[in-house]
């Protein structure tokens, strides 16, 4: 069986520098907020091309001490709206409920799968204070257009690049477009830790300072409370293990576009829709395809020995915890949910491997 994912291929080629980084932390005696991760919060920052970095406990965790730090900052209130993408992961929507705003959900452009700006244009009202675009499954989002409407409209932006480290739209990397960037490094991303792990990057130094508090208990001396906070924090052992990751990160993505690449050129199936090409604007954290008839490719597949997954089968407002958006009229996102199905594609996998998926794509028969 060609594995989804080989994690445990990924994380051996670095496993001596893994284990020598874990040596020294155990030495160190310092395992919370120490060197480790001060060192990778000012590589990651530097990497996305901003001064502040703050690591957190995980990227739902970034997403939703942003929004809160922005209420605490007075930047937004209970009730103000955000305009999301529907077909987003279910955390970009649990940030907003859990600080008491109202997600607003939006059509994606089928072409990209990402968030179509017209239907931000058309979803803005009196009580719109953030749009949250996603970069879904590696793309870049419309930013240049999505920063403009947010200019025009004093809008803040928060960009969920949980998908999406290291992708490029006119020489800006994903989190240094909007005001603030949440980044989830859970395993399986591009950039992977070795357990739960997230970091939210910004230009706005008070912003970051209220992040960091937040995390900590609400605390920025200690046992002195400004605020409620939480205990939201990126331990060392997993900091160090980012710092190693990110040297070879953008390496890794090129493998994963050559990967990409051939996919797109070579997959021929009516049956099976696939995006053109993208360039260094998408890091393709998965490569998703679409098929009217999907049950029946995915026991191809696996009748194959190629395993593959689905994300997501249920949108957000299908799911019972937010029942009340049930029928929110979303026809292309409920029709993505039928029809997208995610093939392998990982830094490691072989050129074989990456035929025999093609052969498999190809010779497909509904």
């Amino acid at each position: 069986m060609i594995p989804f994912l080989d994690l445990k291929a990924i994380n051996k080629q670095y496993r001596e520098e893994i284990m020598e980084s874990c040596i020294k932390l155990l030495d160190s005696g310092w395992y919370i907020q120490g060197e480790f991760l001060k060192s990778f919060e000012k590589d990651f920052s530097s990497y996305c091309g901003l001064e502040n970095c703050v690591g957190v406990a995980n990227g739902l965790d970034a997403l939703t001490l942003t929004l809160r730090a922005w209420k605490e900052l007075g930047k937004i209130d209970d009730g103000d709206e955000v305009i999301v993408p529907a077909n987003t992961y279910i955390a970009s929507i649990l940030a907003i409920t859990e600080n008491n705003l109202v997600p607003v959900l939006v059509e994606p452009d089928p072409l990209t799968f990402n968030i179509d700006t017209k239907n931000i244009e058309n979803s803005i009202t009196s009580k719109t204070k953030v749009i949250l675009p996603v970069h879904l499954y590696g793309r870049t989002a419309p930013m240049p257009k999505i920063m403009e409407i947010a200019k025009a409209n004093n809008l803040l932006v928060l960009e969920d690049g949980a998908q999406a480290h290291g992708a490029i739209l006119d020489g800006k990397r994903v989190g240094s477009w909007g005001d603030a960037a949440g980044f989830s490094f859970y395993p399986g991303k591009n950039l992977g830790a070795l357990g739960d792990a997230g970091a939210v990057v910004t230009q706005d130094s008070l912003l970051s300072s209220t992040i960091k508090s937040l995390g900590n208990y609400g605390s920025k001396e200690k046992y002195i409370n400004h605020f409620k906070g939480v205990n939201s924090r990126l331990d060392e052992i997993q900091a160090g293990i980012l710092s190693i990751k990110l040297k070879y990160l953008d390496n890794e993505n090129e493998k994963r576009r050559l990967i990409a690449k051939k996919y797109c050129e070579r997959i021929n199936n009516p049956l099976i829709k696939v995006l053109p090409f993208s360039g260094i604007d998408h890091v393709y954290h998965l490569f998703v395809i679409r098929c009217d008839y999907r049950e029946d490719l995915i026991n191809h597949m696996s009748s194959k020995g190629v395993d593959t997954l689905i994300h997501y089968p249920i949108a957000p407002h299908k799911q019972h915890a937010y029942r009340e958006y049930a029928n929110s009229n979303l026809p292309i996102t409920e029709s993505m949910q039928r029809e997208v199905l995610s093939i392998p594609i990982s830094p490691v996998m072989k050129e074989s491997d990456v035929d025999y998926i093609i052969t498999c794509c190809s010779s497909f028969k509904a």
